[in-house]
């Protein structure tokens, strides 16, 4: 537990100064509070004797002013002590983020988004809470325990100790039902993620629902985890309801103890009225300090746990980074030249490589195109070059520079890649285009870039037809949009960054024949003045590249013009023959 809390040191230090200001206001406003019963004491025992109006008036005035400083040491108190736990939590946040930008696609492959997410908001606030409020509850209960018992026995001590008999009952009661409550709440927690997964599983795929009529089904999908949801609270509502009745039980034994044995006092003149009061005041005030000891350790088991599991992603070493980078590589700028050298590459935990031996240069200017059957690594291939995935050392070349070699951020900045699944964020045309541009960022010579990239992707048209054009709301991953359109907009943003660099990967399988000339034709001036690498299955898209390499089984095993290609009555003649005759018998 402590190598765990260890670990917060860092950003408890960052917020000392607002941990130590509030810590010091706890002091001073557990000591006001604690000071108001001695007054009543006073007042009590002065009216017993025949005070005067103006001594009343005065003590009137010492309770005021001791409400008035306590709820005001109260206030900094809380906005010092919980402004630094959201400070703290501010930071967290913001190194997790961070820190999960950073990570390889293969961990998202092996994670699942709702579990980072949870890591990412409830076990964050339960850290929160834990260097915030736990905190603030703990050191005032604790300085007003020991001060409130050490009172109560400076008045009786053989009262105070009949009256404590019961309180160790409350202690216990707090921690037992507060560890119940507590898994309780992780139940719900999770059953609440289980709920909204369904809510957004069903949104996200609403397409699909309808064409199937599957309504029914996702109704009842949600009102089983519905029904689940409202049985696990209504659990804990029963818990709580038996939790706050046992802890009345204990605090009116405690008070009936004090009553009777105190009131006996008071008649046989052991104790004045006036100290039988203060010392009532002080039982009511040791209530809190009980519940809120076992509350405050339910807290701090919920943050350890969950710091641990946040821990558990922030240890997670990126696997790719900029450990052997040279930041003074290529200080003029990337132009664009690429060579692969004898690449074999395996995906870790895997003994099967994905390529072999694979090698091939390009020049600024050329295309490169890549085709093969499905799994034969055209993909692996063009994400190793923007290091998506890290390839192996004296592989992959950029202007005669090795990319481990080159900072991640250079290296990416120069290379424009066109997934085969494209991701729109849900904004608008003209945000997703200008992918990073905030818009107070998007000015006519921004919005004159976006327009020449749509332009140039095939996309003006359709954007013309949109209600606001640029600005119209894609939605969620692009949902308004048809699969054409989404992934014309991944072109344009890939375009808008200006590459040394272009990468499409299977870009064009979405559009219709005539769509993919009508974009290949525009793409031919752009492909001009940077290097270009086509991965495709459609023969169509690749006919005018410079050079074909064709990928079976990882390997190169034909390479050349489209003209040779298919000349040669190879692999790639064979691709071309049946994808003619499928055009054919869908033309028939």
């Amino acid at each position: 537990m402590m190598r765990v809390l260890v670990r917060l040191r860092p950003y408890l230090m960052s917020a000392r100064h607002g941990l130590l200001t509030g810590l010091f206001w706890v002091v001073i406003a557990t000591a006001l509070s604690l000071v108001a019963p001695l007054v009543l004491k006073f007042v009590i025992d002065d009216l017993t004797a025949g005070a005067t109006r103006g001594r009343l008036a005065i003590y009137g005035a010492a309770m005021l002013g001791l409400a008035l400083a306590d709820g005001g040491c109260r206030y900094l108190m809380r906005k010092r002590l919980i402004g630094a736990s959201r400070d703290i939590e501010y930071a967290l946040r913001n190194d997790f983020f961070a820190h999960l930008q950073r990570l390889p696609p293969s961990y998202y492959q092996a994670s699942r988004i709702g579990d980072l997410m949870s890591r990412a908001s409830s076990d964050l606030g339960a850290v929160r809470m834990m260097v915030g409020p736990a905190v603030m509850y703990f050191s005032g209960t604790a300085l007003g325990f020991v001060i409130a018992v050490a009172l109560m026995v400076a008045i009786d001590p053989w009262l105070t100790l009949l009256a404590l008999l019961p309180m160790p009952l409350v202690s216990i009661s707090a921690h037992l039902f507060g560890k119940a409550i507590h898994d309780r709440f992780d139940r719900i927690q999770a059953q609440l993620s289980t709920l909204s997964a369904v809510v957004q599983e069903s949104l996200s795929g609403v397409r699909v629902v309808r064409a199937y009529r599957q309504e029914p089904y996702e109704l009842a999908r949600f009102a089983e985890a519905n029904d689940e949801y409202v049985r696990r609270n209504r659990g804990l509502i029963r818990l709580q309801s038996a939790f706050y009745p046992s802890l009345s039980f204990c605090f009116g034994l405690s008070a009936l103890i004090v009553l009777w044995v105190g009131g006996s006092a008071v008649v046989s003149g052991r104790i004045t009225l006036g100290d039988f009061v203060a010392f009532s005041r002080y039982l009511v005030l040791l209530s809190w300090p009980l519940i809120a000891f076992g509350w405050v350790i339910n807290i701090v088991q919920r943050g350890v746990a969950s710091w641990s599991r946040m821990l558990e992603v922030m240890d997670t070493v990126p696997a790719i980074g900029d450990a052997d980078a040279d930041p003074s590589a290529l200080p003029d700028g990337i132009r664009g030249r690429l060579e692969v050298r004898h690449l074999s590459f395996a995906y870790p935990g895997t003994a099967t490589p994905v390529l072999v031996d694979v090698s091939l240069t390009a020049e600024p200017g050329q295309t490169i195109a890549i085709v093969g059957g499905t799994g034969s690594g055209k993909s692996t291939l063009v994400q190793l070059i923007p290091r998506l995935h890290e390839p192996p050392m004296g592989t992959i070349f950029v202007d005669g520079v090795d990319v481990r070699h080159l900072p991640l951020a250079r290296l990416r900045r120069a290379i424009g890649t066109v997934p085969q699944e494209p991701f729109l964020f849900s904004d608008t045309v003209a945000r997703n285009i200008a992918f990073g541009h905030g818009e107070e960022e998007m000015t006519a010579a921004v919005r004159e870039a976006i327009q020449a990239a749509a332009t140039t992707a095939g996309l003006d048209t359709d954007v013309s037809g949109f209600g606001k054009g640029f600005d119209t709301r894609v939605g969620e991953r692009g949902i308004t949009l048809s699969g054409g359109q989404k992934q014309r907009v991944a072109i344009a943003r890939a375009l808008y960054i200006d590459p040394r660099i272009l990468i499409l990967d299977d870009a064009l399988s979405a559009v219709d024949t005539a769509t993919e000339e009508a974009i290949l034709q525009r793409l031919r001036a752009v492909r001009r003045t940077r290097t270009c690498l086509v991965v495709a299955h459609r023969i169509s898209t690749v006919r005018d590249a410079d050079r074909i390499l064709v990928l079976d089984g990882g390997r190169i095993v034909e390479q050349g013009t489209h003209a040779a290609l298919v000349a040669g009555r190879g692999v790639y003649a064979a691709m071309d023959r049946r994808q003619r005759l499928e055009e054919e018998i869908a033309a028939s």
